[in-house]
């Protein structure tokens, strides 16, 4: 039996758009989060949509009344498409709607150090919206972790930022700019999310104020956005926030702001996991984990499938998805958890000696990784026409920013992929209402 549990009333995790943030801390200062996703209203994808879809399923452009045909779409769209791969492979069937986890630990008496993973059984206590507050407890072989990496807010550290009186939230509940109308809004962080809200706020606010820790990091594209838009400003990294409004410049500098929008990023989170300090998170370091999905102590009763970034996202998960099934139901066996372990501090190693800070152990970037991987599997590679669309599309970002989703010279690369056997393979009629 498999059982997925899912807080919200509906497939799409992230990508469930939620408007009523209201509900939840502006900083996210809480245990559990009560909004899930960070999507805001016009958020469009930073890749064509024809790189994202799982193998078996590509993401086809569909008409109809409500569907954005374009190459890359407005989030519902991609929602959309996960909704129909639910229906499509029969997922929704398996899924517990509205029902929160509030705990997974590792039940009592079963289980040995040095074998844990063969013989461990979990706890796992749930509570749905329908049973008002009542906690249910049941006992799995195995548990799968895939609660998503964008949701619980990475917050810098500044000098008066908990006594600062005025409005500070981080983009994990921006949803729309018109708040922020004629107001003075310092912005922290460079990321392409926060260069895309610094334009929708240049529309509405007074002043935007873009504050990073490094103005090299700024690509050509945002370079020229700037230069367009005389309500943004580049900012070095903020010293202090002072009780009067203002907001130090470690240059000196300073401004009077209304509102602070932190764009830095997110940690992983797991509040409901107990593995009695067997798999930590460390300077957003989730470890230890073979190849970023088994903990060598807790494996395979135990893995993490979504932890890695910077990848192609919907293929890499798939394989994850893929390899744990395949050891979990005894196709595919580990390495011993000594082997397991020896090759994570082995990455850890190579990690170090490459200059890569712990907080990024996580970023592939790499391909190559993403083909090696797929290895374990008998997953297929990465298509070349897939690598390639996708350097086409960030390098077209990092010189076109603000046309880069209406204007592409990519057309014999998207040629080759919608004729290849990702596109033209018969995957029957899909119909859902939308």
């Amino acid at each position: 039996m498999v059982v997925l549990f899912e807080q919200k009333h509906d497939v799409g995790g992230q990508w469930l758009f939620d408007p009523d943030v209201e509900k939840e801390d502006p900083l996210g200062a809480t245990k559990f989060m009560e909004v899930h996703s960070s999507i805001y209203n016009s958020l469009r994808l930073l890749s064509p949509r024809e790189i994202m879809g799982y193998t078996d399923f590509p993401f086809l452009v569909k008409e109809g009344l409500g569907r954005d045909t374009r190459r890359f779409p407005g989030h519902r769209e991609l929602w959309l498409y996960l909704k129909e791969f639910s229906v499509h492979f029969g997922v929704r069937e398996l899924i517990r709607f509205n029902t929160r986890v509030e705990y997974v630990g590792m039940l009592e008496g079963n289980g040995v150090c040095g074998d844990l993973g063969n013989d461990l059984k979990w706890v796992v206590r749930s509570d749905r919206v329908e049973r008002n507050g009542e906690v249910v407890e049941e006992v799995f072989d195995a548990v799968v972790v895939g609660n998503g990496q964008y949701s619980y807010p990475q917050l810098p550290s500044i000098k008066g930022m908990k006594t600062w009186k005025r409005k500070q939230m981080h983009s994990h509940v921006y949803r729309v700019p018109q708040p922020f109308q004629n107001q003075v809004v310092v912005m922290v962080g460079n990321s392409l999310s926060a260069q895309d809200i610094s334009m929708e706020l240049a529309g509405v606010a007074k002043e935007v104020h873009i504050s990073s820790r490094s103005q090299k990091n700024f690509m050509e594209g945002f370079s020229k956005v700037i230069s367009k838009h005389e309500k943004l400003h580049l900012r070095p990294q903020i010293e202090s926030l002072e009780e009067d409004g203002r907001v130090l410049f470690v240059d000196g500098s300073f401004v009077v702001a209304d509102a602070i929008l932190y764009c830095t990023g997110y940690k992983y989170s797991f509040p409901f996991l107990d593995t009695k300090g067997l798999v930590t998170v460390d300077d957003n370091r989730v470890g230890p984990l073979y190849h970023h999905t088994f903990p060598p102590l807790l494996a395979p009763s135990l893995s993490f499938v979504g932890i890695p970034r910077k990848i192609i996202a919907f293929p890499f998960f798939e394989s994850q998805g893929k390899w744990v099934a395949q050891v979990l139901s005894g196709k595919r066996k580990l390495p011993s958890p000594d082997d397991m372990m020896r090759s994570v501090q082995e990455f850890y190693r190579q990690r170090e000696a490459d200059g890569i800070p712990k907080h990024e152990t996580h970023d592939i970037i790499q391909f190559e990784y993403a083909d090696k991987y797929a290895d374990k599997t008998g997953f297929p590679h990465l298509e070349e026409w897939r690598k390639k669309m996708c350097l086409v599309a960030l390098d077209n970002s990092d010189v076109h920013l603000e046309t880069y989703r209406d204007s592409w010279d990519d057309e014999e690369l998207l040629q080759e992929a919608l004729q290849s056997p990702h596109f033209t393979q018969h995957i029957g009629p899909i119909i859902i209402s939308t």
